[in-house]
């Protein structure tokens, strides 16, 4: 099992802590972490892009020329796509649907396999709890700075506080979740990931 020190939120050393190999210390599937990857970008899309189609262009309520007679090819309105101002044919509509599936198995494989890259990389800290006294930013930077914390970071609690919630939500580059909403996408995506000591045995309890 890998060994890892747990600390106390001034970043001094409390003890080692093994972290459990079924967890953090499995043959890595780049695969499944792919798609996870892909279905949690393909879930945050809007599909908000739209474009109108002959029957939606205003205008070419009757035909430009008569039918015969005129040496020009027949046509029936100047909204038809090969006209200038004309519809889009097949182009994006909103009825379009992003949505991708993966199954249970493979999601849990995706998420360990990203704890174990992390693992493996020692981008993982674990401290012993996460209490703040006040809601201030400034207090939560000190905390950052104490557990010699660069860059984004990806915060897991078990259970989230007011003071945390208020403390943490200006900093762009830092997540605070709770331990069920951890998830493959926002591993991969913060290059720290610190876990309470409880956050570590919930994860340990439900992955196994």
């Amino acid at each position: 099992m890998p060994k890892i020190a747990l600390l106390n939120t001034k970043g001094e050393k409390i003890k080692d802590i093994k972290l459990n190999d079924e967890i953090f210390g499995i043959e890595p599937n780049n695969q499944t972490i792919y798609d996870a990857v892909v279905l949690k970008m393909a879930s945050v899309r809007q599909g908000t892009h739209k474009v109108k189609t002959r029957s939606e262009v205003s205008g070419g309520g009757r035909k430009p020329w008569r039918q015969k007679g005129t040496g020009n090819a027949r046509q029936g309105s100047i909204r038809a796509p090969h006209f200038v101002g004309g519809g889009v044919v097949f182009g994006p509509t909103t009825e379009r649907n992003y949505t991708k599936k993966q199954n249970k198995k493979e999601r849990r494989l995706a998420l360990k396999s990203a704890l174990t890259y992390k693992a493996n990389d020692k981008e993982i800290i674990v401290i012993e709890n996460l209490k703040l006294e006040t809601p201030k930013t400034k207090d939560f930077k000190k905390l950052l700075e104490d557990l010699k914390i660069n860059g984004k970071a990806l915060i897991v609690v078990k259970e989230l506080t007011d003071n945390l919630i208020l403390a943490s939500r200006n900093l762009r580059d830092v997540k605070v979740i709770e331990t069920h909403e951890i998830n493959t996408f926002d591993v991969m995506n913060y290059t720290n990931l610190v876990l309470t000591e409880e956050a570590v045995k919930m994860l340990e309890e439900v992955l196994k």
